[in-house]
Parts: C-alpha cells; sequence; structure tokens
C-alpha cells in the first residue's frame, strides 16, 4: 500500500502508540468551557468551535506569550477532584477513539495544586479518572492501555518533589518520569540529584532536550543525566552532515535512544519550518528509533491519526512506516517488557497486517 493510496479512514483504524502528550494540553474544547463556568475562570470565548480555533491560533501565531497563555486556560479547570477526573478519563477516551492502543500521559502535579489538592492527592484523582476511563474504553471494545509521566518543571524548585512522587506511585500507574518547561537557561543537569535519585529507585525517565535548545541539550541529556528517550530531540540533526552521524547522534541512534517527536507541535515553536521538510523523516530513514507524537492535542489542534496522515500527504509515508513508529514507541515504552511484546504482537502487527 502505497501513501498515496492511504485515506483517513485506513488510518484512524490502524493501532497506535503515542509517549509524548501532554494531560493539560489535550483537554475537550466543551469541557474546557463547562468546567470553567463551573470554577468561575474567564475564557476568551465560551463557545466550544470559536475556543478551539482560538488555541489553534494562537498557538500558530509565533507569540510565545499567546502559545504560554493556553495552558493558563486549562490549568484553571484542572485544580479540583471533579476537573482532573473528568480531564483524565475523558483523554484516555479520545485516544481509544482515535485508535490509541497504548499511551502515555504526562503533566506535573505541582501545577494542579492551586485548589488546595496536596501533590499526591493530585496524583491519585488523575489515576482513578484515567483507570475510569481505561475501564470504559475496555467495555465499548477498544482497549487502551495509560501509564502515567510525572513531570517535574526544570525552572521551578519542586524537581526532587515530583521525582519522590514517581517513586511513591511507580507500582500505582506511574510508568516514568520527565521534566517539562523552558529548555533554554534551565539546563537538565541542574536536577541531577532527583536523576540520580530516579536510577538509585530503578525508575525510566524522558527529558525535553533538543526543541528549543541545541545539542549541548541531548548531550546533557542523555550522557549527564541518564535519560533512557529524549523529549522531542529535533535538534539531533545538528550533529549529522551529509548523513554522516557525530558521535552524539550516533550513541543515540546505536542505544536506540527513542526520540518523541512531534512534528505539528515542532511547526507551531519553530523547531521545524515544514511537515515535509520535518527531521523525523530523514532520521528515520537513518535508523534512529523515532516516535511520532502529538504533544498538545487542543492547542495543535491535533490527534495521532492527523499527525500520521500529515505525513502520508506532505512527506510520502507508507503504512510499513507508520508501522515502524509505532513499534518503535512500543518497544521504547516504560512498561514491562512482556506487556510491550504482547502489543506488538497481538495488537499492532496484527491491525497492520490487516490493512497491508
Amino acid at each position: 500500500m502505497t501513501a498515496t493510496r492511504v485515506d483517513a479512514e485506513v488510518i484512524r483504524r490502524l493501532p497506535k502508540a503515542v509517549l509524548h502528550d501532554h494531560l493539560d494540553g489535550g483537554l475537550r474544547p466543551a469541557t474546557v468551557v463547562e468546567l470553567a463556568e463551573a470554577v468561575g475562570h474567564t475564557l476568551p470565548t465560551t463557545d466550544p468551535d470559536e475556543l478551539a480555533a482560538w488555541y489553534f491560533d494562537a498557538a500558530n501565531s509565533g507569540d510565545l506569550v499567546r502559545y504560554i497563555a493556553t495552558f493558563e486556560h486549562t490549568l484553571a479547570v484542572m485544580q479540583t477532584r471533579e476537573g482532573l477526573l473528568r480531564t483524565a478519563e475523558e483523554y484516555v477516551l479520545d485516544l481509544a477513539a482515535d485508535g490509541v492502543v497504548y499511551g502515555e500521559v504526562r503533566y506535573a502535579p505541582e501545577l494542579n495544586t492551586n485548589g488546595g489538592l496536596a501533590l499526591a492527592e493530585v496524583v491519585e484523582t488523575v489515576q482513578e479518572g484515567l483507570a475510569a476511563g481505561m475501564a470504559k474504553a475496555a467495555a465499548a471494545g477498544t482497549p487502551v492501555r495509560v501509564g502515567t509521566l510525572l513531570c517535574g518543571m526544570r525552572m521551578f524548585d519542586r524537581v526532587r518533589e515530583a521525582a519522590d512522587l514517581a517513586v511513591a506511585f511507580r507500582d500505582a500507574g506511574v510508568v516514568g518520569f520527565d521534566i517539562a518547561g523552558a529548555e533554554a537557561g534551565f539546563p537538565a543537569a541542574d536536577h541531577l540529584a532527583a536523576f540520580e535519585h530516579l536510577r538509585r529507585e530503578s525508575v525510566p525517565f524522558t527529558i525535553h532536550a533538543g526543541e528549543a535548545d541545541g545539542l549541548s541539550s541531548i548531550h546533557q541529556a542523555v550522557q549527564i543525566c541518564g535519560a533512557q528517550r529524549i523529549g522531542h530531540g529535533v535538534r539531533i540533526t545538528d550533529d549529522i552532515v551529509d548523513g554522516k552521524l557525530g558521535r552524539l547522534a550516533g550513541w543515540v541512534r546505536d542505544r536506540r535512544i527513542a526520540l518523541e517527536m512531534c512534528p505539528t507541535s515542532n511547526l507551531q515553536t519553530g523547531a521545524a519550518t515544514s511537515i515535509a521538510g520535518h527531521p523525523i523523516t530523514a532520521l528515520k530513514d537513518l535508523g534512529f528509533r523515532v516516535t511520532l507524537n502529538t504533544d498538545n492535542r487542543l492547542v495543535s489542534g491535533t490527534t495521532m491519526t492527523r499527525e500520521m496522515s500529515l505525513l502520508v500527504e506532505e512527506a510520502g509515508w507508507t503504512v510499513e512506516d507508520l508501522r515502524t513508529v509505532t513499534v518503535n514507541a512500543l518497544k521504547s515504552a516504560f512498561i514491562p517488557f512482556d506487556e510491550r511484546k504482547a502489543l506488538i504482537e497481538d495488537v499492532v502487527l496484527p491491525g497492520y497486517a490487516a490493512e497491508l
């Protein structure tokens, strides 16, 4: 099956896996409107369609202030138990409707405590909502496994607390850790003690790097902090000249360190200039373990089906390419090997075989 014959409905049916997706960037517009009314938060508009358009326009404006402001509104409705339960449950159901069979959702608990919830209560509530969503998805015949990554905000001082939470909830649905927030000026190594703690406690982690900052951020994440995956990582191409890999690029490729790539998001933040020219295609062809992700579904106005469709339409991807990045994602997921293997062999490969 060639790229020109892959339609959106086929892509929607394909089993998918997403590793890089933020909970506070993926709410339903209607949910934001309803929850905002309940907590008395003022939105740019109370029409769900207009709000979705506002998010997309802000994210594509090239104005960092407008982009950041989008999260102000989603976070405002995620400060109560009711808000967290609903958004977590709907998160799972939206993935299931998009054909996702495995997802990892990330969020920073410290950003959800303005309503009086303690950090542990935030995590417990989100896990309860995710469990409810998984139960409903399974009952509807569209099962999806969702693991949680807890984030520390690299520009604040609570990263170690977030790491401690990841350790505490390691056997209660939390599968790993991440640091998020502004890369430039806030190096990952500033939080080295947290990463060393995670390694001692056998908690895997990824690090946002190589998106808003350059090769040094990737080097620091991998070689100093010991990240098992890289969030975005598009700037790894700075270490590749005419197809020849530098030492860092070679290390990342040869040790199968997954790159969590988010094409639409990268266009919005200026980390890439087009889907056709996005580094994900060249890196895939060079043998890197690239994965395809949404990052922020509401903010970017996207889904996994849309991300796949864009690569098919604008970068010439085939179903085989989509299968490759899906298998890559499951190989690098932060769940046990036997669970990853079962998803690949029993769900993903048969699902793609049915369309080939």
